[in-house]
């Protein structure tokens, strides 16, 4: 069932007003695959350039998307989140690995705050590395998991 048409086919906010406020959460994951020229800039874990630390730029630009939301895509509610962290690190094949966890108390779910979180994190590792390279891929963002609504889902 498509819940952003109306009966006419016209877009519409779905209606939670009959939903239950439950304790929700969603884990998003971005992955990001840098050349190695890039990767020559990595020292004790992050990576050092003219415009800073990229690792914690990311991580602030991450949770301050995933805060707009529902500024960002039309028919997302607009949710004050309880919580939003942001953890990157770089994993065995040398990509940078975002995970992007976002929680509330709410009537509806934050799936989408935290694939927000997720791609703008990426996004902005992108942007603060691409005078290295332009040689920068972000490979995927996805939903890793998502708990506290009519039915939770874990990636296998």
């Amino acid at each position: 069932m498509i819940t952003h048409l109306d009966k006419s086919g016209n877009p519409k906010m779905v209606d939670v007003t009959e939903k239950t406020v439950t304790h929700r959460t969603a884990v998003a994951r971005s992955i990001v695959s840098l050349p190695g020229e890039v990767l020559t800039h990595l020292t004790n874990g992050d990576l050092q350039t003219k415009k800073g630390s990229v690792f914690q730029i990311a991580i602030i630009a991450g949770i301050m998307a995933a805060k707009k939301t529902g500024e960002l895509i039309p028919l997302c509610h607009p949710l004050g989140l309880d919580n939003c962290n942001i953890t990157i690190i770089l994993n065995e094949k040398q990509e940078v690995v975002i995970d992007c966890t976002a929680s509330i108390t709410a009537k509806t779910g934050v799936e989408m705050e935290a694939l927000v979180g997720a791609s703008m994190a990426a996004l902005t590792v992108y942007d603060m590395c691409k005078a290295m390279s332009h040689d920068i891929v972000i490979k995927e963002t996805k939903l890793i998991e998502k708990t506290g609504g009519k039915r939770d889902f874990k990636r296998a």
